[in-house]
């Protein structure tokens, strides 16, 4: 192949031969990540806490391993290391999509405990352990395989609440009165992951290892009429993304058409962070 036919958009973009890992593969955008890495000709590890509820979801799909992993246990992610070592001899693209949003055990004091003032620490330090220390042990665990070979796309999914304050209206019903808040550890822990990319990008580089965050807008998922309408009016395309949304996306950081792109936060938002 000479290198007009390595420079084709057709190659750029494809990923036949890569061996990806999907970290967070049961959450609402997982499926479509790895969907999305299948279709572009990867051979996929789809990674999740539970993983049984999973098996008959991904049958479809093709070439698709699934793995129980814990992402905030080291010796979990070597297991995973090791796995895909033994299987693949090689990791070319790792999406860590894992996180957490608050659960409170009593839903009658959610609006209580959502609130800063009362925010209670343990979930603070959950969400802290999940979406930010899981990250940064993928990112050192995994990130070995890329390092043998010199070679590799890391991908941080981040979120809006990372670039911008949650606007608490949204969280109102239709009369104004708080239902609950959208509290500090997501935000936080995910701003957190935009900045640890850029320190990874910087690290690595070197490297031949290309770190970068994808920022995704809402998706839509059963939410209230209400929100949905008030977070459409806050977005120039006056609407949610559909899972589906970021498959383009994922692909492009994943593969060669973003070469020459590291730490950089790529925003699929529909234009919300953009007022």
């Amino acid at each position: 192949m000479n290198d007009i036919d390595n420079r084709s958009v057709s190659n750029l973009f494809s990923l036949k031969g890569k061996v990806a890992a999907v970290l967070g593969a049961g959450g609402l955008l997982g499926y479509y990540h790895v969907e999305a890495l299948v279709e572009a000709g990867a051979c996929v590890v789809a990674v999740d806490l539970k993983i049984d509820e999973l098996v008959e979801k991904y049958r479809s799909l093709g070439e698709v391993y699934l793995l129980e992993i814990d992402i905030t246990k080291p010796t979990s992610l070597e297991h995973l290391r090791d796995y895909i070592l033994t299987n693949f001899h090689k990791l070319d693209v790792l999406v860590n999509n894992a996180a957490i949003n608050d659960k409170f055990e009593d839903p009658t004091l959610t609006l209580e405990y959502s609130k800063f003032e009362n925010y209670p620490l343990d979930l603070w330090q959950k969400s802290l352990e999940v979406n930010l220390t899981g990250t940064f042990l993928s990112c050192q665990m995994l990130g070995q395989l890329m390092l043998l070979r010199h070679s590799g796309s890391i991908i941080n999914v981040a979120s809006t609440y990372a670039v911008v304050a949650p606007n608490q209206q949204l969280y109102q019903d239709e009369e104004g009165k708080q239902l609950f808040y959208k509290s500090p550890s997501y935000p936080s822990t995910k701003a957190a992951v935009l900045h640890f990319t850029r320190f990874l990008a910087a690290h690595w580089g070197s490297q031949g290892i290309r770190v970068n965050c994808l920022t995704p807008g809402g998706v839509e998922n059963g939410q209230s009429d209400i929100f949905i309408r008030r977070y459409n009016k806050q977005t120039p395309l006056q609407r949610m993304a559909q899972p589906w949304d970021y498959k383009g996306a994922i692909v492009f950081l994943a593969s060669d058409a973003s070469a020459y792109m590291t730490g950089a936060n790529l925003i699929v938002d529909g234009g919300y962070t953009i007022w």
